[in-house]
């Protein structure tokens, strides 16, 4: 696993303190992305993508968002015996320095795959897979000591129950501050029950439009109000308007709107957001900071498509900063604003560091033809080396027989 060329946290890390900065856990998906869709295809038909990339998505979303921070991240998740299992595991552990000892192999269970096809500046996504074959909570049994986890609430396996703490619950008993966020309901209920899952959260961080839902109210300031009623940080974020948030620890209240973006593809921008907001919290930065950094790492990843590989380092994060910079004070009004609102960012990033993480390519191949020009039907596309993309499969490495290894269920 390679080192991470930047540490927002060295003067805080001692050789007693937690092995981890976040903990998580959940599926990690096969993502294939088709980019550059003129429409949807007819049925019956076939058409040709501009490009197409593929990564690790789902809860590899969060963790590579994380990690490309400079975050300590520790993943428990399900991964099968077949060759995806094989490219999401090595594209974690090897290129984004995600710890993988709490997750485990399963033999004859395979990846869950999401195929999505961007059009439009929107997505239409097909899923298949199985549940996993063990829970997490069984997986992991105690967790590692961490600074913070991340969940999703959820009826299935909800937080502060009774009986059996779950493994968010134990790793919070440990020390860990848990950061919540919640899906979609698909049956349209919203039930606030959902809610009493808060009493063992230390922040929240719905968007605008679930937070109205699940707390009954008309907007999303709010929501706000209501939800900071339940957790210490409580945040309301609101797409290309911003975010808010109330901090009822250190007694601060901010509202900090996005940065002026084209998004192209929003997958894992929430994820993403979340990622500079824990690091901001663990950091100590005051509210302002926070919003606005993890806004920016929100917005330089919906510029690209490919989901979790398109999640911004330091490398990029310190790139975009010198040229709001360069550019304040002749680039009219709202330059001159991001200048005054990033400010902070001096302190973090005053030269770009020598080998500073970035955005990685996202493609199972050997190399990325994403944004390349259409080929021919029939005819393999050229690499911008000159050489022939590989079709498909991921690259041929031995696998480390340090993984562990269980057998799956029967279905």
């Amino acid at each position: 696993m390679s080192a991470q060329a930047y540490d927002p946290l060295a003067d805080q890390r001692t050789p007693e303190g937690p092995q981890f900065d976040v903990f998580l856990a959940g599926t990690v998906f096969l993502d294939i992305v088709f980019t550059g869709l003129a429409a949807m295809p007819a049925a019956g038909t076939e058409i040709w993508a501009d490009g197409m990339g593929s990564c690790p998505g789902g809860i590899a979303n969060l963790a590579i968002a994380t990690s490309r921070l400079g975050l300590r991240t520790s993943l428990a998740a399900a991964f099968g015996d077949d060759d995806y299992a094989d490219f999401c595991w090595r594209t974690l552990a090897e290129q984004e320095s995600v710890d993988l000892s709490r997750s485990r192999r399963f033999e004859n269970w395979h990846s869950p795959v999401t195929v999505s096809m961007a059009v439009d500046r929107d997505r239409s996504m097909v899923t298949h897979g199985h549940s996993a074959p063990m829970s997490a909570s069984d997986m992991i049994g105690a967790p590692p000591r961490s600074k913070a986890v991340i969940v999703t609430l959820s009826a299935e396996e909800p937080l502060g129950g009774p009986g059996k703490c779950n493994w968010a619950e134990l790793a919070q008993r440990d020390g860990a501050l848990i950061f919540a966020d919640v899906g979609w309901d698909p049956s349209g209920a919203w039930s606030p029950d959902m809610l009493e899952q808060l009493s063992v959260c230390h922040a929240f961080m719905p968007n605008a439009v679930e937070a109205m839902a699940y707390t009954g109210t008309d907007t999303p300031r709010d929501a706000l109000y209501a939800i900071a009623d339940r957790v210490p940080l409580a945040v309301v974020t609101d797409g290309a308007n911003g975010a808010m948030a109330i901090d009822s620890m250190t007694g601060e209240e901010a509202f900090v709107p996005a940065p002026r973006v084209t998004a192209l593809d929003p997958t894992g921008a929430g994820d993403v957001f979340g990622a500079g907001l824990v690091l901001g919290t663990l950091c100590g930065w005051p509210l302002n900071d926070r919003l606005a950094f993890a806004g920016v790492c929100s917005a330089l990843a919906v510029q690209q498509f490919g989901g979790s590989l398109a999640a911004p380092g330091w490398g990029d994060i310190a790139d975009w900063w010198h040229e709001v910079r360069a550019a304040a004070g002749h680039s009219g009004a709202y330059g001159d604003s991001l200048a005054r609102r990033y400010a902070f960012l001096d302190k973090l990033v005053p030269t770009d560091p020598v080998g500073a993480v970035r955005r990685a390519a996202a493609t199972i191949a050997r190399h990325a033809d994403v944004g390349m020009a259409p080929q021919m039907p029939g005819k393999p596309p050229a690499t911008p080396e000159g050489t022939t993309a590989e079709a498909g499969g991921p690259l041929d490495e031995p696998e480390d027989p340090n993984t562990p290894r269980v057998p799956a269920q029967k279905e």
